[in-house]
């Protein structure tokens, strides 16, 4: 069994942002597109995950609606607004900045 990895702080909102930047989901489908893309190395806990997506409709980076799953049972569907699109954006950007600036770190030091 893999060790759970922590994600650092702000993580997962740049993980949900980026996983809607395609097409509106429910919950659980953009829990298993994170878990699907990282290889089975990220999962995303809906302990963690619904908080989240709360959050960030409050801020008004996503909206949800209701509507029908592939199982057909309701769901609820989020989608980024373009206040969503344009913070995934910038928070793209950083992490970049971030992961190079450590990377670049761990290869010298």
């Amino acid at each position: 069994m893999t060790p759970r990895i922590e994600l650092p702080q702000g993580t997962l909102d740049l993980l949900i942002l980026k996983t809607l930047a395609l097409e509106p989901q429910h919950g659980w489908a953009i829990s298993e597109r994170v878990q699907q893309i990282s290889s089975d190395v990220l999962r995303l806990q809906q302990g963690s995950l619904y908080p989240a997506l709360h959050r960030l409709e409050r801020r008004g980076w996503v909206k949800a609606r209701w509507g029908t799953s592939e199982n057909n049972r309701r769901a609820k569907y989020y989608e980024l607004t373009a206040a969503g699109r344009k913070q995934l954006e910038a928070e793209e950007s950083a992490w970049r900045k971030l992961a190079a600036a450590v990377a670049q770190i761990l290869e010298t030091a």
